[in-house]
């Protein structure tokens, strides 16, 4: 009697960092690990990735984990993930080669990387698994189909449904999700961001009607912003480049791998001279496209140093256009309106891509629906997205003929529980808090830095320092107080000298009744200062009591 069990770890209920788990008897299967871009509360939070103790407490279990495509909201977890579960990764060829780029950037050299088609049989231990190709906006993105007793469990991860495709690397084959669709589909999981925008998301995803007409009449040089890992979007500004006899230049180094990778596998032929190398590139040209492309909320501030006039080798000219093709993200809204004031100072003309008009890459309501009819699932897991998008997704299925009972809205770390090819349950939940990431090193999942950080922006700091004799506890300097943030110190000395003496009187008590311990002291003066602090200026700043004791 099979036992099935599907949860996530992350990206139900918010955008990105995006992790599923099959579990299949004693078996463990991972699809995905990524990160998703903090707001602007999170002071000095690069990006947030889910809790993976879940797996690590299960290591002997995991099979392996399977990267869809090579986006940051599918895999920018990976490396935090080997470096605490080094399991076997199966990607496709592109993504593989993003992979070992981004485990090379945080010294992981102590992994193993299988590389398997998009498009055909594999085994992941004893489970035989089938992938085929999705179209997304990289290339190499493919969905997966895991073989259970009682038929696929399929994961089809971003995507959109479009027939007029011109490069293999970024095919869909419908026929093969009729295929597997004939066999037995036990359960599908699909994403959701986009399940409120009606039709089919194609051929709305295509930005080369709007650049054309900037590109062809422009005498002058154009700049387009584009986000790093929008293969699909780049290869259409390469094409314009070609037929307006356009040189391209880029303001980045970060793009170049993804173009070696392209060439490197064949699919996509970027010619020779299409580029202009930095060192060769003279800023009074007119006959260049400038792209300027980076990772998330980074593109912006890229394309805000440009402006601002500090870039090492680009500078904004009042005759250029400034395309803005890469649709704000949540997290990047305060870097994406920095730049938009900053161009219009420039005097540039400025054309911003309507996001309602020229569509992300993901699924709109028909390609869900048209999924849904091929593959043609028992239970359908409406996965990535904010939770009216999770229910929107699921009213389609309904709308199609599914009963309620059949359609898992999950929770992150709600476990849906099959037995025999059967929902049995849906009330066990895990762990599943964020944990934050500062810089190359993660913060506590709990909030308390987070927490102090928001305090020294807000309310500031105080330090308070005493010197005393180590054996006979004797105050030899002080107090020294510093203030940073809190008060104006020539309008409230007073609450200084206080802060300074309450120290000294609690080392004194503390000395006098026998019991003075140098952090129970720091503790206490900290109480009474920061009650004294709150009643005088209304703030509850950082309060950090310093008792140095030395030997005479």
């Amino acid at each position: 009697m099979e036992k099935v069990r599907i949860l996530t770890l992350g990206g139900l209920d918010e955008d990105g960092r995006n992790m599923s788990i099959v579990e299949i008897d004693d078996d463990i299967i991972v699809i995905d690990a990524g990160l998703k871009y903090p707001d602007n509360s999170l002071l000095g939070v690069e990006s947030i990735i889910p809790n993976f103790s879940y797996l690590t407490e299960r290591i002997d279990r995991v099979l392996g984990i399977i990267i869809t495509h090579g986006h940051d909201d599918v895999m920018g977890a990976l490396p935090y993930f080997i470096k605490e579960c080094n399991v076997p990764i199966y990607a496709a060829p592109f993504t593989a080669l993003v992979i070992e780029d981004i485990l090379r950037k945080h010294q992981i050299s102590d992994y193993k990387l299988h590389r398997i088609k998009r498009a055909g049989n594999h085994s992941i231990g004893r489970h035989k698994i089938r992938t085929f190709g999705l179209t997304h906006s990289i290339c190499d993105t493919m969905g997966i189909a895991i073989q259970t007793q009682h038929g696929y469990i399929v994961h089809a991860s971003e995507y959109l449904i479009d027939f007029d495709l011109n490069i293999p690397a970024f095919d869909c084959d419908i026929t093969e999700f009729a295929e597997i669709g004939k066999k037995g589909v036990f359960a599908l999981m699909t994403e959701s961001r986009s399940s409120e925008r009606v039709g089919f998301t194609s051929p709305r995803h295509r930005i080369k009607s709007a650049l054309e007409p900037i590109i062809e009449n422009s005498q002058n040089r154009v700049v387009i912003t584009l986000y790093q890992q929008n293969l699909y979007r780049l290869i259409e500004v390469f094409e314009l480049a070609v037929k307006y006899r356009k040189k391209i230049v880029f303001a980045s180094e970060n793009h170049r791998s993804y173009i070696n990778y392209l060439k490197k596998l064949k699919y996509y032929n970027v010619p020779d001279d299409l580029e202009i190398r930095p060192n060769r590139f003279d800023n009074n040209r007119e006959d260049v496209i400038v792209i300027v492309a980076d990772q998330g909320p980074t593109v912006f501030r890229l394309m805000h140093t440009i402006a601002t006039g500090d870039h090492s080798f680009i500078q904004l000219r009042q005759s250029d256009t400034v395309v803005i093709a890469s649709p704000i993200v949540p997290g990047s809204e305060k870097d994406a309106s920095r730049m938009e004031d900053e161009l219009f100072k420039d005097g540039v003309q400025v054309e911003t891509l309507s996001r309602e008009e020229f569509l992300t890459m993901h699924p709109s309501s028909e390609d869900l629906k048209m999924m849904l009819t091929l593959f043609k699932p028992k239970y359908y897991v409406p996965l990535k997205g904010e939770y009216r998008h999770l229910i929107e997704n699921a009213n389609l299925a309904l709308n199609r003929g599914y009963y309620a009972g059949n359609i898992v809205v999950l929770d992150n770390g709600q476990v849906a529980y099959f037995e025999d090819g059967e929902l049995k349950a849906q009330s066990e939940f895990i762990e599943t808090e964020e944990v934050f990431i500062d810089g190359s090193e993660s913060l506590d999942s709990t909030g308390l830095v987070l927490k102090d950080r928001e305090i020294l922006a807000t309310d500031g700091t105080l330090i308070v320092g005493m010197v005393i004799n180590h054996q006979t506890k004797e105050i030899l300097g002080g107090p020294d107080v510093q203030s940073r943030g809190v008060i104006y110190l020539k309008d409230a000395d007073y609450v200084v000298k206080e802060c300074g003496n309450i120290l000294e009187r609690v080392i004194n008590e503390a000395v006098e009744q026998n019991r003075y311990d140098n952090v129970s002291a720091r503790n206490e003066a900290r109480e009474h200062m920061s009650k004294y602090v709150l009643k005088m200026t209304g703030k509850r700043p950082m309060i950090l009591p310093v008792i140095i004791e030395i030997n005479v």
